[in-house]
């Protein structure tokens, strides 16, 4: 693969400060890409001189401030070709409820039903918790392809890759507004595909499994064995080996490629 596969093109990549997204930002800048690293804080800074790019500081859910960013890449640039919108959070780890579904787990293999307790994360759940992880997930998709569509449908080309989940395709217990935003962005990028298609321009998603990124870093060992108990390959994905698939929905190599949902999930069930 030529080096130069993406020499000229611009893109910007949301939460790229750290984790998955800078990963991505390094990817697509290795092949030539001149990327936009957004962040709600100053690491975007950081990524942003390591790959020879520039940064946006705002957060995705103030859609004037994201919007003003896109718009300002593409008077400085002249275009924007790439929008990633991957920024994101994870649920607060909470210990006790974790004990209470591996309980829960135990008493259900030995069809002890009746004595399962009830969870309550759902029926503990605040309007504001489901409202952030909402509007970080669902909402900053939608501002951030919203803002770079307005500049693709004059140019008539351009893609978008939105970062889903694994929990998007099979939702978990505990989790359900976290399962419900990455499910939306799912049929928010399908729907967008439809429309945007004939123009030339290819929208698809990607379900990552768990990935080693801080957004794990306060899960414990046992949690994490939890985790990994679920999937086939008995291991956390690395940030590098998800940035490969994203290259890939970025380049020529994928020009069929619209609408699509990509997994990749180290058979999780």
């Amino acid at each position: 693969m030529a080096l130069d596969q993406l020499s000229g093109k611009v893109a910007f990549i949301t939460g790229a400060g750290s984790g998955l997204g800078a990963a991505f930002a390094r990817r697509l800048a290795a092949d030539g890409a001149f990327v936009v690293v957004n962040d709600i804080n100053e690491s975007a800074d950081a990524v942003a001189l390591e790959v020879n790019g520039a940064s946006a500081v705002c957060d995705v859910t103030d859609s004037e401030a994201l919007t003003a960013e896109i718009d300002h890449t593409v008077e400085r640039r002249g275009r924007i070709d790439i929008m990633i919108n991957n920024a994101g959070i994870a649920p607060p780890v909470d210990p006790a409820r974790f004990e209470a579904a591996v309980a829960n787990a135990m008493l259900r293999m030995e069809g002890r039903i009746d004595e399962m307790q009830a969870l309550g994360a759902i029926s503990g759940l605040s309007d504001a918790e489901w409202d952030l992880m909402i509007r970080t997930h669902l909402y900053g998709t939608f501002f951030g392809t919203r803002a770079a569509l307005r500049h693709m449908e004059t140019a008539r080309s351009g893609l978008i890759v939105n970062i889903s989940s694994v929990l998007g395709l099979l939702p978990a217990p505990g989790a359900a507004h976290y399962s419900a935003a990455k499910a939306a962005i799912i049929a928010f990028t399908k729907s967008t595909a439809l429309e945007v298609a004939h123009l030339g321009i290819r929208a698809n998603a990607v379900c990552p499994g768990y990935v080693d990124t801080p957004l794990l870093a306060s899960a414990d060992d046992r949690m994490m064995a939890g985790i990994k108990l679920n999937i086939g390959m008995g291991r956390l994905a690395t940030a590098a080996e998800l940035a490969e698939l994203v290259r890939f929905l970025c380049g020529p190599e994928s020009s069929y490629s619209n609408g699509d949902v990509y997994p990749a999930t180290g058979a999780y069930s």
